[in-house]
């Protein structure tokens, strides 16, 4: 699949048939993460596989009873290790850093998990006191997200999206440009509208030719 349609075809699923996922497909999520951006190549995150059917329904629970959870055939813990990202950049590493870093790993294997014909939905509402019960995860490690993956039981429509021009300033914020589509790289539609008015000025000429050749005519008559 190529990546700007993965990118668009992307969605939160709520709903999972009851088939397993292939671990071979498991292993590459997990690797697509690998390759996430973090500061200073520091690679905070931690992945944590759950395919227990207990823990997962408690991992339910602890998501604020989110249920649609436990359809999920298997369930992708991320952290971070705050104090491993904390020790390079102290409290700013461990309050913005450590999210962002977790962040960047989800997006990446949210697309590989579109990309490969599977669904999931990106969980930030849960207990993080109660996940790290379940889990047995240690001080100095924070539960991020929670990704419940299988093969999807519905097609959610693309939400609405707001334009280019809504959310993109230039140089300062709130600064908007004119002519947004030049600007923001729809070069389709500049280059519609530069080959409309190309066609008119040919269109002109060969008026202009057809009525002089039109005269010579009949000047040689």
């Amino acid at each position: 699949m190529e990546l700007n349609e993965t990118i668009k075809k992307r969605r939160c699923v709520r709903r999972f048939l009851d088939k397993p996922v292939e671990w071979d497909k498991v292993s590459k999520i997990i690797d697509s993460a690998r390759y996430a951006p973090s500061a200073g190549n520091i690679q905070d995150w931690r992945f944590i596989v759950v395919t227990d059917k207990s823990k997962i329904a408690k991992l339910s629970d602890a998501a604020l009873e989110q249920r649609f959870i436990e359809q999920a055939p298997v369930v992708i813990v991320v952290c971070s290790d705050i104090e491993k990202i904390k020790r390079a950049y102290g409290m700013r590493g461990e309050k913005l850093y450590s999210i962002q870093d977790c962040a960047a790993a989800v997006q990446n294997m949210f697309l590989t998990i579109t990309d490969l014909g599977l669904a999931t939905c990106w969980v930030g509402a849960f207990d993080e006191a109660k996940v790290k019960q379940i889990l047995s995860i240690p001080e100095g490690v924070r539960p991020q997200a929670i990704l419940p993956i299988g093969y999807a039981d519905e097609q959610p429509k693309m939400p609405l999206r707001q334009e280019l021009y809504a959310i993109t300033f230039f140089d300062k914020y709130g600064n908007r440009v004119k002519d947004v589509d030049a600007v923001l790289g729809k070069w389709g539609k500049v280059m519609e509208r530069e080959v409309k008015k190309e066609a008119k000025t040919i269109s002109k000429k060969i008026k202009k030719t057809i009525k002089k050749v039109k005269v010579r005519l009949k000047k040689k008559k």
